[in-house]
């Protein structure tokens, strides 16, 4: 047999997995919203280490099976099938060990949750608010691929296009999970619009990825929370400017101000506003857990310090560097369009492997 520790941990979650699916289906349970929704939720984290674990102990079984095989046969045709059946599985099995150790870490809890994603324009006047259009043209893509939904909270657009900054909402499964490595500085190489003389210029515009708060993340005190209605602006037809249902609210006790406006109803722009301030009020905690594992991890850098300069998009050369694990492609507009699957694996593979360093596996 092979690990035996890996094998009682297995062992026990196949007990639990087991355990769970009996008490889903138990009416007294079923009955319990809350808690039929979390043993549900923990039953769908266990299956991919059951059905992991598994594959594991067949492919075990069938080794010792074919090494039994090669010691007592004698024909030369079933020892060669009974060799390259040891051989296939002695080079496979290191592999799922590995998944599995990988699958038994802990996972980030707020990695399946939705995000609220900022884009803003940083150095580079006009430029950088159209690079920041260019950014979040590139989250939309991305977000369409996935099949995504993308709702947006607020705007200001840029006087030559693009944006000064732009708050959205994506939802859909472990966004956050996923778009996390896109918090940071990102600086862009290119001739301006604006520029006659035909020089590269350099501009940036920051990302935040923040985890949405759910309601019972955060205790929000209402009475802490002072509301104002405004006149929209920008897009928005014959309602703009017309109407007060842009909404602004300011937690007083921490000072953190956030505004609605894309709704043209005064109650849709509340509820966006609210569920906007509680993401901050519950992200002033959860950063000092980022600020903990970026010292350790290089690829959440960017989450834990939002100010770090991860990525480079130089249009000149039509390349694009993740500065974080030295990665390089040259199709930027095919990146551009929201072919960012393969940055954000090779950023999720580095994580993952700090995080088997971390564990001591």
């Amino acid at each position: 047999m092979s690990d035996n520790s890996l094998f009682s941990k297995l062992s026990g979650l196949r007990e639990k997995f087991d355990s769970i699916g009996e008490q889903l289906s138990d009416p007294g349970v079923m009955s319990d919203m809350k808690r039929y929704v979390s043993l549900n939720k923990e039953y769908r984290e266990l299956e991919p280490i059951v059905e992991a674990g598994e594959k594991y102990r067949q492919m075990i079984i069938d080794l010792e099976a074919a090494k039994d095989m090669l010691q007592v046969e004698k024909d030369e045709e079933m020892r060669e099938m009974a060799k390259e059946e040891i051989s296939t599985l002695e080079e496979a099995i290191p592999g799922l060990e590995e998944e599995i150790k990988l699958l038994l870490i802990p996972a980030d809890p707020q990695d399946s949750k939705n995000a609220i994603v900022e884009v803003r324009a940083g150095a580079g006047g006009d430029e950088a608010s159209i690079f920041a259009g260019d950014l979040f043209r590139m989250y939309a893509k991305y977000a369409e691929r996935r099949g995504w939904k993308l709702e947006i909270t607020s705007q200001s657009e840029g006087t030559s296009g693009g944006f000064k900054e732009i708050i959205c909402k994506i939802s859909g499964q472990g966004v956050y999970g996923v778009l996390k490595y896109e918090s940071g500085v990102h600086r862009v190489q290119r001739v301006p619009q604006t520029e006659t003389q035909g020089r590269v210029h350099t501009s940036a515009a920051s990302v935040a990825v923040l985890p949405e708060a759910e309601e019972f993340d955060i205790e929000l005190n209402i009475n802490d929370v002072r509301k104002d209605t405004f006149c929209s602006s920008g897009p928005g037809g014959q309602s703009v400017n017309t109407t007060y249902s842009a909404i602004r609210l300011t937690h007083m006790p921490t000072g953190i101000v956030v505004q609605c406006q894309d709704e043209k109803s005064q109650i849709k722009n509340y509820d966006k506003a609210l569920a906007e301030l509680r993401t901050r009020l519950y992200n002033l905690e959860y950063e000092k857990y980022l600020n903990e594992i970026s010292a350790k991890r290089k690829t959440m850098v960017s989450t834990g310090d939002r100010s770090a300069k991860i990525r480079t998009y130089n249009y000149p050369q039509s390349r694009v560097t993740d500065h974080r694990i030295n990665y390089t492609m040259y199709n930027l507009p095919v990146f551009m369009d929201g072919a960012i699957q393969e940055v954000i694996d090779l950023l999720q593979i580095a994580e993952n492997a700090e995080r088997l360093k971390e564990s001591g596996e």
